[in-house]
C-alpha cells in the first residue's frame, strides 16, 4: 500500500487555516478530505500526508482527528509539539472549533492554499447530511468501516486516475 509521510506541523497549520473559515469539526475534517483529493489529482500529493479512515459518517483524516480529540481532551494519544495544541484551538459543544491564531502560511504552499480555499468554498458551508453523502464516494466504499482507505483507492476515485496510477506505478486490479 502506498503511503505519504504525515507532517504534524503542517497538519496543525492546515487545521488552523481551515478553522479560520469553517467552525464545525465535522465540516473542517471533510474540507480537508476534498482538498486532499483535489490536490492529489492536480499535484500528485496529499496536503499533509494524513491517512483516511472509513468511519460511519465518511472518510476521516486519522491524525487530524487525533489533533481535534486532543484539543477536546478525549484523545488516547497526544502529539508532542513545540506549541501546545490545546492552546491553538478552542472547542465548544464538542463540535464547534475556532482557531486562536492565524495559520503560519510558511508551512502551506500556493497549491495547498488553492485546494483548501476551493474546498472551503465548495464544502465548508454544507450541512451534515450533504457532506456525508458527498464523501461516501468510491474510495470510501472500497474500505471496510473503521479501516484505512487505501491511498490507491483514493487515486482510483479521481477523474484522472489513469495518469496517477501510472505516475505512482500502481498495479491495475
Amino acid at each position: 500500500m502506498l503511503k505519504q509521510k504525515f507532517d504534524l506541523q503542517k497538519a496543525i497549520e492546515v487545521l488552523l487555516y481551515i478553522t479560520e473559515k469553517v467552525n464545525n469539526t465535522y465540516n473542517a475534517l471533510k474540507v480537508l478530505y476534498f482538498a486532499d483529493k483535489s490536490h492529489l489529482s492536480k499535484y500528485g500529493r496529499l496536503i499533509c500526508g494524513d491517512v483516511y479512515i472509513a468511519m460511519e459518517h465518511g472518510p476521516v483524516p486519522s491524525n487530524m482527528y487525533d489533533i481535534v480529540k486532543q484539543v477536546r481532551g478525549d484523545s488516547f494519544y497526544e502529539f508532542d509539539t513545540e506549541e501546545d495544541i490545546e492552546n491553538l484551538f478552542e472547542i465548544s459543544n464538542r463540535y464547534i472549533i475556532k482557531s486562536k491564531r492565524k495559520a503560519n502560511s510558511e508551512y502551506l504552499s500556493e497549491s495547498d492554499i488553492e485546494c483548501l480555499d476551493e474546498a472551503i468554498k465548495q464544502y465548508g458551508h454544507l450541512n451534515f447530511s450533504d457532506l456525508r453523502d458527498r464523501s461516501h464516494d468510491d474510495a470510501f466504499r472500497a474500505a471496510d468501516y473503521n479501516d484505512v482507505i487505501p491511498f490507491e483507492e483514493i487515486i482510483r476515485a479521481l477523474p484522472n486516475a489513469g495518469e496517477l496510477i501510472e505516475y505512482f506505478e500502481i498495479d491495475e486490479d
